[in-house]
């Protein structure tokens, strides 16, 4: 497939591409808010050489790096429940118009029969999450490989996920990566319940563009250690240039889908995260795409 192939080339630390189209001011803002480009997580050793500055401590690291990105995939709450505290934390490290991805609770997904999360996901939800407030991006509920899809059962999960939570909106996303997925049905479902389907350039995973929801959220695992940004020049331009025909509500003509089906014509918010893969190499690849979108950092980000 056209995408994957594209995809092969780079993420590293604050590279400017040459080639970066520029932007007067206001647009920059104004891509500021429909794009959302980062990375998973904020603590990784091997980005203390590359992308955050020599000797800065650790605790600092959220606040530089919500400053060099618009956005950041929170994946500890994959594995367990935060407290409240945290949430309260990140939300005031960051600036405004920041926004986190959070990843759902394993224990709510990595189960025989979903219909019975209601628990798990009660607990999840109720963690503190919507202490992020406006800073709270979609939900992402993440699969095993081995999950296979069921219909019946699948849905009963998605009746357990909570439109809104203290009075915070929410969005779901699903990261489904097993191949029976790949179904109209499936589709159906994710549409129902107004939850978006990650979109993927891995070959590991189904990687379908169609759109499910009225937000685009990729998961990008194919880069390269052998390239500074991880994804090379041409593959950011084209990353660049789906990311914008989501925006405008257009359907990416070369990526897989399962349907030939026209979105409907409305302007949508584009979350991009690069993640796995040459890992060292992600904030440059973010940072990358980023520039290519017209996006600059806020005036304090070297502050």
């Amino acid at each position: 497939m056209a995408a994957r192939t594209a995809a092969k080339s780079a993420p590293e630390p604050s590279p400017k591409p040459a080639s970066a189209p520029t932007a007067a001011p206001a647009a920059r803002r104004k891509a500021g808010g429909l794009f959302r480009v980062g990375i998973g997580g904020w603590n990784f050793a091997p980005w203390r050489d590359n992308f955050y500055p020599a000797r800065m401590p650790q605790s600092r690291e959220l606040a530089y790096a919500s400053r060099h990105l618009s956005a950041i995939e929170i994946n500890s709450t994959y594995h367990g429940t935060q407290k409240r505290s945290s949430f309260i934390k990140w939300r005031d490290e960051t600036p405004d118009n920041f926004v986190f991805a959070v990843k759902a609770s394993r224990f709510a997904t990595n189960r025989r029969v979903l219909a019975e999360s209601a628990e798990s996901i009660e607990r999840f939800i109720d963690s503190g999450i919507a202490e992020l407030g406006s800073k709270l991006g979609p939900l992402v509920w993440q699969f095993a490989p081995t999950k296979q899809f069921d219909a019946e059962d699948f849905e009963g999960f998605l009746q357990l996920l909570p439109a809104s939570v203290e009075g915070v909106k929410l969005r779901h996303v699903l990261e489904v990566r097993h191949d029976s997925f790949m179904s109209p049905d499936y589709l159906k479902l994710a549409r129902k319940y107004k939850a978006a389907t990650v979109f993927t350039d891995s070959p590991k995973f189904p990687s379908m563009a169609d759109l499910t929801a009225d937000f685009v959220y990729a998961r990008l695992m194919e880069s390269s250690e052998k390239l500074k940004t991880g994804y090379g020049p041409k593959a950011l331009d084209e990353w660049a240039e789906r990311a914008q025909s989501w925006a405008q509500g257009a359907q990416p003509a070369d990526l897989p889908v399962l349907e030939d089906r026209k979105p409907a014509a409305r302007k949508r918010e584009v979350f991009v995260f690069f993640i796995n893969g040459a890992k060292e190499r992600a904030p440059a690849a973010a940072q990358a795409l980023l520039e290519r979108l017209g996006w600059t950092p806020p005036a304090d980000a070297d502050a």
